[in-house]
């Protein structure tokens, strides 16, 4: 199997090989057969000039080739998660030399739903496309009762892990979880909450959170947003009483002080997020939520594993370590049959939230 995962009996001619193959072929009759019985020799009848072309040609397709050039879709608008994490494996994969080039594409709508849906219909076997997705996705899925579900992509390896924080506006009379609990109990619909798709983490936490207040879920005024970027215009726009999401997506407005980092999803309080737990605030709610990366539908075992390979060069990478750790992201990397085992369990448990919070029937 060649560097780029396809199967072949030939050596690859790669892309880097090609222009030394036209420049050379002409001058040298031996550069015409890449057949290892052909290996260059120096005769009485072979010219010197010959000799060393055909050398120069075997030493650059003995060079390691790149992977194929990804291509990887972000199923929401930028600024998001999963924008993020697209344009963070696009610098590691690049700056690894993993692979030569990487494009990352945004095709937002519907909780990840739409790019879903367009990225299994138009990479069928097709080894060079990736889709990052994750929690969010799973929970669309189900609420948009999406025909297309993760079932239908390749999925490759769970990256990682973030707690949901609670944001109100700095100028918010909001100080705490307290206060936020008491207002939510005084009238659910009043207090709005700004987060990512409907069905997604952001909205199964606003619903925990309401159910443990012993506030009907049904009830919460949660107002979906297809992108980070904009559910943080909203927030900061005092368009909304509360937002919703990854620390990271609020943690450098947080540190501007434009807004007031209220509680964090985790079950005991996270180094270096300065804020006290849901749980703290006497609800018992934890909710990670965490991220994927898939490949098409329709590749060879051997295909997969080729990806996979890439994949796990990323996280082992000491680059991939410093952006979890810049992006307060928890390493939560599981790859082969154990993410996809993990990744049924997940679906099953998300179903029965959503039907608990009244979001899926």
């Amino acid at each position: 199997m060649e560097a780029d995962g396809r199967p072949g009996g030939e050596i690859c001619r790669t892309r880097a090989c090609e222009p030394l193959f036209a420049s050379l072929s002409a001058a040298c009759p031996l550069a015409k057969s890449n057949d290892a019985r052909n290996k260059p020799r120096l005769t009485e009848d072979t010219p010197l000039k010959h000799f060393f072309l055909a050398s120069i040609i075997a030493g650059a397709l003995a060079l390691p080739a790149f992977a194929a050039d990804y291509s990887i879709m972000a199923p929401a608008g930028p600024g998001g998660g999963w924008d993020q994490t697209a344009r963070s494996l696009q610098t590691v994969l690049q700056d690894e030399k993993i692979s030569g080039a990487v494009q990352v594409v945004n095709v937002p709508g519907a909780g990840g739903t739409i790019g879903l849906a367009q990225f299994a219909s138009q990479n069928s076997g097709n080894p060079n496309a990736l889709i990052v997705g994750g929690y969010v996705m799973v929970g669309a899925i189900l609420t948009n009762q999406s025909p297309v579900s993760l079932k239908d992509v390749t999925p490759i390896a769970r990256l990682t892990g973030e707690y949901e924080a609670i944001v109100v506006p700095a100028a918010s009379p909001i100080q705490n979880m307290e206060d936020l609990v008491k207002a939510l109990k005084a009238d659910p619909g009043a207090v709005s909450w700004a987060g990512g798709s409907a069905g997604g983490t952001d909205h199964i936490t606003a619903g925990l959170i309401a159910k443990a207040a012993g506030v009907d879920p049904t009830k919460i005024n949660y107002v979906a947003y297809s992108g980070g970027g904009e559910a943080l215009a909203a927030i900061l726009g005092n368009q909304v009483t509360a937002g919703i999401s990854g620390y990271g997506e609020f943690e450098a407005q947080v540190k501007a002080g434009t807004l007031r980092l209220i509680a964090i999803s985790s079950a005991e309080r996270v180094e270096g997020i300065d804020a006290p737990t849901i749980k703290e605030g006497g609800l018992d709610v934890v909710v990670e939520n965490w991220r994927m990366v898939a490949a098409a539908p329709g590749l060879s075992a051997e295909q997969v594993a080729a990806v996979n390979a890439d994949i796990e060069k990323v996280a082992n990478s000491a680059a991939w370590k410093d952006i979890l750790k810049t992006k307060g992201w928890q390493n939560t990397y599981l790859a082969g049959d154990a993410f996809k085992a993990q990744l049924d369990k997940d679906v099953a448990a998300t179903e029965s939230i959503l039907k608990d919070i009244g979001l899926v029937k």
